[in-house]
């Protein structure tokens, strides 16, 4: 079974305006309230392409009730920690430019991560957990390599969506797959990179620090994969970029949904292209059918 981890989930408010003016009335001409979180994107999405997963994380209050009914209501199985205070709600405005206000979410006690940490250390060999986005200020910042740990133990395959700092936490207990983009991993080796070219080298030392699969997205430049004996560059199909929100988990889920199903690294990857190009093209997260739609637009070059 496939486990998210979302840390401080939220409900995201999205509403589309012609234009914002500060200091004025605003109104919104569309809006719609979803559950928020990468590691419920990644849940999300990989219910949309016939894969089950089990989110998990912290809610509380009315706000943490809606997350958690949201998501059962599109197939996604919950087991949730409920913990005091309210989960947060973050505002994405859609204007001439993406701007995003969030809120900060509960204050988690020790006894919460306990409990968490009870929950992972129940996950046998055959399991995978992803552990995806920043880990909230209020909260341990050894979270992440503690619950790494504990799988490591157990056998169970973890897939890290983080960046920076936490990467290097996380490597020497030999992830299943890291996903940073050019960005993250510029900033993670103190260098700018921008092309396939320049990623491909930092993506080998990322296995060679323990890392077992790499993708690096680099926008519309395309994506980069390495392990231990391939390295695979792709193209990205063309089309309106509409939101970059989510593209990332869309192409977490991507990967393992293939890799599930065909055991093919390299299907697995052109697969998760597809997915974060669908999710990139949409307002929200994208489906199925466009992932396959976008699917053939995916050349992948061995490297």
């Amino acid at each position: 079974m496939i486990y998210t981890l979302t840390l401080n989930p939220s409900i995201d408010y999205i509403v589309a305006l012609d234009k914002v003016e500060l200091g004025a009335l605003n109104r919104t001409k569309k809006e719609a309230k979803i559950p928020g979180g990468k590691g419920i994107n990644v849940s999300l999405l990989l219910r949309s392409m016939g894969v089950d997963s089990i989110a998990t994380g912290f809610i509380g209050g009315f706000t943490g009730r809606f997350v958690k009914d949201a998501l059962e209501a599109k197939g996604v199985k919950t087991s949730f920690i409920e913990v005091d205070g309210e989960t947060r709600i973050n505002v994405k405005m859609k204007a001439e430019e993406e701007t995003e206000i969030n809120g900060q979410g509960p204050a988690i006690s020790a006894d919460d991560l306990d409990v968490l940490k009870g929950k992972i250390a129940e996950l046998r060999s055959g399991d995978t957990l992803v552990l995806a986005g920043s880990i909230p200020s209020r909260m341990d910042k050894n979270i992440y390599k503690e619950l790494i740990r504990i799988c490591s133990e157990n056998g169970t395959e973890v897939v890290v969506d983080a960046e920076g700092d936490l990467l290097k936490t996380v490597l020497p207990y030999r992830p299943f797959l890291i996903k940073p983009n050019h960005h993250e991993l510029g900033q993670f080796f103190g260098v700018d990179i921008h092309m396939p070219d320049e990623a491909l080298p930092f993506a080998k030392k990322l296995v060679e620090l323990g890392a077992k699969n790499v993708i690096v997205s680099l926008a519309g430049e395309g994506a980069v994969f390495v392990n231990e004996t391939m390295a695979l560059s792709a193209t990205v199909p063309k089309g309106e970029v509409r939101s970059s929100i989510g593209a990332g988990d869309s192409m977490v889920a991507g990967f393992l949904a293939k890799y599930l199903e065909t055991g093919s690294e390299k299907e697995a990857f052109r697969y998760s292209v597809a997915a974060g190009s669908a999710t990139a093209f949409s307002i929200g997260l994208g489906t199925k059918e466009k992932t396959e739609e976008l699917l053939e637009e995916v050349e992948v070059t061995e490297r």
